[in-house]
Formats: structure tokens, sequence, C-alpha cells
């Protein structure tokens, strides 16, 4: 007899962990971490800004977040991170509504597989400026708001196991996930002097629709079997460890990046 399928365990409710606090989140439409995050923010009682480069799911995520938990809590524009002036609008309609910036989650990145021989320039390039060089420039962006006010803040970034582990075909996404981790620790130690907090998550393997849709079932499958638990992390799981990273329970952590992974040591 198989063994039953691994089951995640019960969604944990909201504490308002979060409450009365704003928060910037990228690449926040859809199914994935993103989305995720901008929810269970919402249930802890933040009001959300999402940024994401894909017009149609932005709106209709915004229209269905605001619908759910208050149009007052909720805001959302078209944001491509590799581009400065969205980048810039985003943070401005944050502070026009909500009159302030608490918390930047940076989880927009972009993925692929191609071996290095086969790798071309503009994939290399492409995946560098939006996982890497994203998280630049919504940090930066952050930053000087946060710095300006001198109320301090959070910033939360999404890295990758990758970004310490090996996996053929990932080479340019895991530099990438690799140079947030740095990132995330040198801008932590400027930021502490203005008391703004820069952490980092590292999942291995949150299924979600967009995942599926560019992995073959074969390396899910893989990847799966590295799992301890026998199964994929919910996005919702991930969003769980960035809300204890953007609270006030973390406030001795700095510059870490803590895995979300139960694969195998």
């Amino acid at each position: 007899m198989n063994p039953a399928t691994p089951q995640p365990p019960p969604y944990v409710p909201g504490h308002d962990l979060l409450a009365g606090r704003t928060a910037v989140i990228t690449a926040a439409a859809g199914a994935g971490i993103g989305g995720a995050t901008a929810r269970r923010f919402l249930q802890e009682g933040a009001r959300i800004v999402l940024g994401d480069a894909h017009v149609r799911r932005v709106e209709e995520s915004t229209a269905a977040l605001a619908g759910e938990f208050g149009a007052d809590r909720v805001a959302g524009l078209p944001c491509d991170v590799t581009d400065e002036e969205q980048v810039t609008a985003l943070f401005d309609l944050a502070e026009e509504r909500h009159g302030r910036l608490d918390i930047l989650v940076n989880n927009a990145g972009l993925g692929g597989t191609a071996d290095l021989v086969e790798m071309t320039d503009d994939q290399w390039g492409r995946v560098l400026d939006v996982t890497l060089n994203g998280t630049f420039r919504c940090t930066r962006a952050a930053l000087r708001r946060m710095k300006a006010t001198g109320e301090g803040g959070v910033i939360v970034n999404n890295a990758s196991v990758l970004g310490w582990r090996a996996q053929r075909g990932q080479a340019h996404y895991a530099a990438a996930k690799a140079g947030v981790m740095a990132l995330t620790r040198c801008a932590a130690l400027e930021a502490a002097a203005y008391g703004v907090r820069i952490n980092a998550v590292a999942p291995s393997l949150a299924l979600h629709p967009h995942l599926v849709k560019v992995t073959t079932p074969e390396l899910l499958a893989e990847l799966t079997g590295k799992e301890a638990y026998g199964r994929h992390a919910e996005p919702w799981e991930v969003a769980n460890v960035i809300v204890f990273l953007a609270g006030d329970y973390a406030s001795y952590m700095t510059g870490e990046t803590v895995s979300v992974s139960s694969q195998h040591a």
C-alpha cells in the first residue's frame, strides 16, 4: 500500500502582528509567495500596496483583496522592477494612500532553466535585472524614504536555497539569489544606523501555478523528493516566515537569511 500523500498543516489564523503598518509587496499579484504574503499581511492587520508587472493580475488582485479586506487597506499599481520610474511610482502611491512606509517585501524574481554553455547574454541579463537589480532598486527607494522619516522600518527579501546550493541549469538564477543574500547583509549594516532591519527568506520548493508552468513534472518530482516532509511548501508557509521577519518578534535580527526548507541536509 502506498503511503498517504503528505498534507500541509492547517492555515494559521492572524494575530494582528502587523496592525497599523503599511507594506509594499512586489510581484504580489497571483497565487505565489507574493500573493500569499499580501493576504497574510492583511490578516495580520497591515495596509498593503501591491506591485506587479502583470497589469491585469495586479488590477484583479487589488480589487479582490479590497473587496475582502476593505478598499482603505489595499492599493495596487503595475510595477516592473527593472524600470526606475515605475518603482518610484509604487512607493509614492504607498505614501499618498497611507502617509507612510513601514515594510517592504522584495518578492519580484525571474527564473528559467538553461545550461551555461547555451545561455544567452539576454537570458543571463534578464534574470539578474529582475531578481537582483530589481531588489536593489526597490531597497534603495524604500531606504531613502525610511531614512528621511527617521521612524525605522523593515525590509524582507525573497532569496532561495539556490543561493547556497547548486542545481544544473540554474546558474543565472542561483547567482542572482546569492547576490540578494549578499545585498541583504551589506544593506543591513548601512540601514541599522537609522533603525531599519533587512533580512531575507530562502525557500526551497513552494509550489504555485506559475512554477508548474515553467518546470517539468520530472524536475518537480525530483525536488519534492529532497524535502524531508515529502511535500512542497505551501506559499503561505513561506509568507508566515516573512510575517515573522517583518514583525516585532524579529527585532534583533538583521542581515540574516532564514532558510524556509525541509530539504535533507
